[in-house]
């Protein structure tokens, strides 16, 4: 799979989401605002995690058609002590570049403002902040140890002439921007995005897990990119179609931000996670991997012994690290929430 060449030791690929995690503004938990999402200095703080291959991101063309990197279609400013949004495609990139904070300190950019799900509009304040970028810049300065996943939203020239040595897959949630991706070049492997039926869309290729294999198959795409939810909810079935495709899959979404969800997904098979939560997930898949090196092989249990198994026959592996004795147990009481 292409997501292999710095693969966590346990086979479980940590992707840091825009970097080392997405700004939740609205949330009290104050690791969502400790790095400015999709900047420099986020994808170069998730490259120090050990245990991170990749940071994902959105790309958009400016007016001018410059490669940037930013995540929502509008981006909002104050001015007179009014909220005024614009939406990124519509910017020359020296406007785009001119919100937020300045990469010459002498100079001031305009307050920069993000509007939530919910439709309140709220100052984009950070504990570590720093300068808009655009993809050339995140190519040029970025360590090539860590790959890029990068949201299809651009003319990908500036990949091709940049990338040099660094590991890329591109992803789509549009079903026929993903088929004309791959038509178009192979250099590059291509995913499909979905949320699996967690929403419902008017094309149908966007709203099940099923419809995303045959979207891949028919269109040579290497593999799924999908909510985690979605995974969760139809468990073993859903992931062994998907590796009888031949097809690579890959999660993101708030579950995996929770050790347990992650864990319990790479018990299932899932190949990598996309998480807001770096550092914290990462040293988990860190420590459940050691827990399977040090697996210790238990003896076969008779028909009235109990297991997870549902008794004799197979025998288990016990970890002697605690993690999966602790996880495994709360797992097990977990999933009808984790799904909800």
């Amino acid at each position: 799979m292409v997501v292999g060449r710095e693969a966590a030791a346990a086979g479980l690929v940590v992707i840091g989401h825009r970097g080392k995690g997405m700004n939740a503004l609205g949330s009290p938990d104050p690791r969502l605002r400790a790095v400015k999402e999709n900047s420099l200095r986020s994808f170069r703080a998730a490259a120090r995690v050990a245990g991170v291959s990749y940071v994902e991101f959105d790309v958009q063309v400016t007016k001018d058609g410059y490669p940037v990197i930013f995540h929502d279609d509008f981006i909002f400013t104050e001015q007179d002590g009014e909220i005024c949004g614009r939406r990124v495609t519509d910017l020359r990139l020296d406007e785009f570049l001119s919100y937020g904070p300045q990469k010459d300190q002498s100079k001031a950019g305009k307050p920069l403002f993000r509007k939530l799900n919910d439709g309140r509009v709220l100052r984009w304040d950070v504990q570590s902040d720093d300068a808009l970028c655009t993809l050339q810049e995140a190519l040029d300065g970025v360590h090539r140890r860590v790959g890029f996943n990068v949201e299809l939203k651009f003319d990908d020239d500036v990949i091709f002439e940049h990338a040099k040595e660094r590991p890329i897959f591109f992803s789509s949630f549009q079903p026929d921007a993903a088929r004309i991706i791959r038509k178009l070049q192979d250099r590059y492997p291509v995913y499909f995005l979905t949320k699996g039926g967690t929403q419902v869309f008017a094309d149908e290729r966007r709203n099940s897990l099923e419809a995303a294999v045959k979207l891949c198959v028919a269109g040579g795409l290497r593999g799924i990119v999908s909510e985690a939810r979605a995974v969760l909810r139809q468990q073993p079935s859903a992931i062994g179609r998907i590796k009888e495709a031949g097809l690579s899959l890959l999660t993101y979404g708030q579950l995996n931000n929770v050790p347990e969800a992650v864990y319990l997904q790479h018990l299932m098979g899932v190949d990598g996670v996309i998480v807001d939560l770096v550092a914290e997930i990462a040293a988990a898949v860190s420590e459940f991997a050691a827990a399977a090196a040090a697996a210790v092989p238990v003896p076969e249990r008779d028909s009235s012994s109990s297991s997870m198994d549902g008794g004799g026959g197979v025998g288990l592996l016990e970890m002697t690290a605690s993690f999966f004795r602790r996880e495994v147990s709360f797992l097990l009481r977990l999933i009808p929430e984790l799904v909800q």
